[in-house]
């Protein structure tokens, strides 16, 4: 069974996208990173805590019903963990803590380029395996009433960056270097590789 550790609406539709079956279980943990922590190891540390907790409590459940309907063969368990960060100039730009802040990062962010990274984790029974995906995002120079409107939308405020690739924003991006998908929160190519990797196949392949 494959589960899902995240609450993003954006993966969700991105591993069904690829053609996955898959359990929905946010993760819930602190997502603040260390003092100096590199941006890469910062999201797989998040990716693979997410997954690794999610793991747990599904194991934790699994060992209290192991004769009932409940009952999971840990064994054949996978639970996959993402995180997403944007940096510019080696700084991790976050979601925006309020208005002001969102205009702070797109402020930051117009006419330039910057890194969007994301970190995966797959825990299974057997092994924890950990990735990241690394994309360049070009960005045309944007006017306050622009920054203004945008924030207005509400669309920035619940996406690191302050921006969403496949949202309103999308009209600002000339440029794309690497995994397009990488910018909406899940490098669905190198996902499948991983799955695939561990015996985990697309549904449409599966057998009943």
């Amino acid at each position: 069974m494959l589960v899902l550790a995240s609450a993003s609406p954006r993966r969700r539709q991105l591993l069904t996208q690829a053609g996955f079956q898959f359990e929905v279980r946010p993760a819930h943990i602190p997502e603040d990173p260390r003092p100096g922590e590199d941006p890469i190891v910062y999201v797989t540390r998040l990716a693979r805590e997410k997954a690794q907790v999610v793991f747990d409590q599904i194991a934790s459940g699994a060992a209290n019903e192991t004769d009932g309907p409940g009952a999971m063969d840990l064994e054949r368990l996978a639970v996959l963990g993402a995180d997403t960060t944007v940096t510019f100039d080696g700084q991790i730009l976050g979601k925006p803590e309020d208005r002001e802040d969102a205009a702070r990062i797109l402020r930051m962010l117009s006419g330039r380029s910057h890194r969007v990274i994301t970190g995966v984790a797959l825990v299974t029974h057997q092994a924890v395996e950990v990735a990241a995906e690394v994309t360049a995002v070009q960005f045309l120079t944007l006017s306050d009433a622009e920054i203004e409107a945008y924030i207005a939308t509400g669309e920035p405020m619940d996406k690191a960056g302050a921006y969403g690739i496949q949202g309103l924003a999308a009209k600002w991006i000339p440029r794309v270097q690497g995994c397009y998908f990488n910018v909406m929160g899940l490098p669905l190519a190198l996902v499948a590789t991983m799955l695939e990797g561990r015996g985990i196949a697309q549904s449409h392949s599966e057998t009943a």
